[in-house]
């Protein structure tokens, strides 16, 4: 993708280092833990469906969270998160593979690999439920879902306009985020979601993406569509706990 000229100085750096990982030359096998199916399963519990993520640190957060990764996600599951995400870019996240799978055997919920994943190979790194997909930055869409599903992962495919959203659908995504960040910019505005949600068809599984900071946020989200929440900052950051936190965005706002 020749776009680095348009994207904010830190994802450009982001995606040249994806560009130099090196590739594991031994190829995963999946059975994955459904993530729409915990999603649904949380609202019929009377929950908000989060995905709580755990993130050491990021371009846009300032410090960085030392706490253990799988006690971190222990608590986020504690609280009533449907799924976990977790960071395994190194560089500028601080994170790894081996922290994803630490946490994916100490929980029983289904954990999203988040990274920066531009070629199959970048698949093979580790097992996770669901591998996130950044439609922006993938030539090739259809090859990659195909190549994630051949492994027996659940994608996840990120968009940020409604041209993205129709870019992925016709790739064969089921299960699509909306990421209210613009990655051009790193600014964030959660009208994004609602102006693309009403987009997507009605079998797509959306999830809304980034700036979700209040259970007013998540409810406010709900109301525009989404099926699902990813919710990183505010669960490990927040004044209470981490399962506190996590606790007050599953309760539904009333």
């Amino acid at each position: 993708m020749e776009q680095n000229e348009r994207l904010a100085p830190a994802v450009a750096s982001i995606l040249d280092a994806a560009r130099e990982r090196s590739v594991p030359s031994d190829r995963v096998t999946v059975d994955p833990r459904d993530l729409p199916a915990a999603l649904a399963a949380a609202e019929r519990g009377g929950r908000v469906p989060v995905i709580a993520e755990v993130k050491p640190t990021s371009p846009t957060t300032e410090g960085r969270e030392d706490r253990d990764p799988v006690d971190l996600a222990r608590e986020m599951v504690d609280g009533g998160a449907a799924a976990l995400s977790v960071l395994t870019e190194p560089e500028h996240f601080g994170g790894s593979p081996a922290a994803l799978e630490r946490v994916r055997q100490a929980v029983d919920v289904p954990v999203l690999r988040k990274d920066f994943l531009l070629e199959p190979e970048h698949l093979d790194a580790v097992a996770a439920d669901v591998v996130l997909l950044i439609a922006r930055f993938l030539d090739d869409l259809p090859g990659m879902l195909a190549a994630a599903r051949e492994r027996g992962f659940q994608a996840l495919v990120e968009v940020h306009s409604a041209e993205e959203l129709e870019t992925a659908v016709a790739a064969g995504a089921d299960l699509v985020g909306v990421n209210n960040r613009d990655l051009a910019a790193l600014e964030v505005d959660l009208e994004t979601f609602e102006r693309v949600a009403p987009e997507a068809p009605d079998d797509v599984t959306l999830i809304a993406e980034s700036g979700i900071g209040s259970p007013a946020d998540a409810a406010r989200m709900r109301r525009a569509g989404a099926d699902g929440l990813l919710v990183g900052t505010v669960v490990v950051r927040g004044r209470g706990s981490v399962s506190e936190n996590t606790r007050q965005l599953t309760t539904p706002n009333q």
